[in-house]
């Protein structure tokens, strides 16, 4: 795992930024990490969680809720009910 920089990870799709959070979460839960670099990894797993958050509630908002008329055609959109 070629690791980046704090803000490299600002860049990062949402999808390697998952990958790369489960492969830390892997480390660490085997428990064979120094604990100085076990220290590293966490931070950097915050850190890329954070990211990996904030990629999904932009794609939450931008998800809109269809609304069906009788006939079942589209009458319009909704913003999508999101949880705060």
């Amino acid at each position: 795992m070629a690791e980046q920089s704090p803000t490299d990870i600002a860049q990062m799709p949402f999808e390697a930024a998952l990958a790369e959070l489960e492969e830390i979460v892997r480390k660490l839960e085997q428990g064979s990490v120094p604990l100085e670099e076990s220290i590293r990894v966490y931070e950097r797993g915050e850190a890329l969680k954070t990211h990996c958050e904030a990629l999904l509630k932009s794609a939450e908002a931008r998800i809109e809720k269809i609304s069906l008329g009788p006939d079942g055609s589209a009458r319009g959109a909704a913003p999508l009910d999101v949880e705060p």
